[in-house]
């Protein structure tokens, strides 16, 4: 399946298919007439799917940066590393980057790509769950600070992005669930119907033979929200549900325990439930919510007392002017934008 995300000319196709990995030279080769080319992955997900990669390139001269694996690798201070690299093989403005991972390798890359020279095109090729159904779509490029979870980025999007499904046969079970959380998420805010789709099969495994086609909904719901948002002032901002409290929960544990979409879940039940509280959402979404994360073994909760997690609220980058948006929904499948500040989540009560 083609996707396009239309912004004009910032416009790029989205290729979703399984087994397009062992094509992605002649994809590359409609964006791409440049020279050179500076692979991006990490240690895990380079001896995979590298070499596979990297023998469809036949006409371009290669580079490869392999980073660690994990949050802790999407730091400022790894950037040098990059740039180092990207210098010493002389990277120009008319050559190419290629962040071949999932989120982490994504974000950091993708940062590099935007702010090396000041711009170097760059190519997305997702392989975690997470990363295809989300965050290698829409343009954000991150890294972290110790204050908090992507402090530093910039929106520069790709040329090109291609998911390939069947490199998630090689992803650890957990992290099918963390790509769950996402999944779920686009159910919540957009989408009723696959709500209803990913409770009738109850588990990724019952899921998998219509997970291709589960990834092209959430990716053309992003897409959609992207188009009409390029720059997460409006619409956009519903792709944060249950995002600012994931942050500040990893945030808290120096992104060791719970993932990104581990986090997310527990954030979506537990706004929801505030939410509910506050008769800002109808009765029974918290419990529709913490019911599907179940079942797909995500946590809905981590233990802590929101207090606990107040202060690094007032540092996320959506609290503006001490105005903080949030996303909470209406139903399931229907969500809105609540403007408030840090004082929504006052109370001691657990996380």
């Amino acid at each position: 399946m083609k996707l396009t995300v239309d912004l004009k000319e910032n416009s790029y196709p989205i290729y979703i298919e399984n087994g397009i990995l062992k094509n992605a030279g002649s994809y590359i080769s409609q964006i791409f007439t440049g020279r050179r080319i500076m692979v991006i992955s990490d240690d895990q997900v380079y001896p995979l799917y590298g070499e596979k990669l990297m023998s469809t390139f036949t006409s371009w001269e290669c580079h490869t940066l392999i980073l660690p694996h994990g949050e802790p690798t999407k730091n400022f201070r790894t950037l040098p590393e990059i740039y180092s690299a990207l210098l010493k093989a002389k990277i120009s403005r008319s050559d190419l980057v290629i962040a071949l991972g999932g989120g982490v390798i994504g974000d950091l890359a993708g940062f590099a790509a935007a702010s090396f020279l000041r711009g170097v095109k760059l190519v997305q090729i997702p392989t975690s769950l997470l990363a295809q159904v989300d965050s290698s779509v829409g343009g954000k490029t991150a890294v972290d600070l110790p204050e908090g979870k992507n402090l530093v980025g910039a929106f520069y999007h790709p040329k090109l992005v291609l998911i390939d499904p069947d490199v998630l046969d090689t992803l650890p079970e957990r992290f099918i669930h963390d790509g769950m959380g996402e999944v779920i998420k686009y159910g919540c805010i957009k989408d009723a119907a696959l709500f209803e789709t990913l409770k009738r099969h109850g588990s990724c495994h019952s899921l998998k033979k219509e997970l291709a086609s589960v990834i092209c909904r959430c990716v053309d719901i992003k897409r959609i929200v992207v188009e009409a948002d390029q720059f997460d002032t409006g619409e956009r901002m519903l792709l944060n549900f249950g995002h600012t409290l994931a942050h500040t929960i990893e945030q808290y544990y120096h992104y060791g325990r719970e993932s990104h979409g581990e986090a997310v879940a527990i954030g979506m039940y537990q706004i929801t439930k505030i939410a509910e509280d506050k008769g800002l959402t109808p009765a029974g979404c918290a419990e529709l919510i913490k019911e599907l994360l179940t079942a797909y073994g995500l946590p809905h909760q981590c233990g802590l007392a929101l207090s606990d997690l107040t202060a690094a609220i007032t540092l996320d980058k959506k609290n503006l002017n001490n105005h903080l948006n949030v996303v909470l929904l209406h139903e399931i499948g229907d969500s809105y934008v609540y403007p408030t500040d840090a004082g929504f989540f006052e109370g001691d009560f657990p996380v």
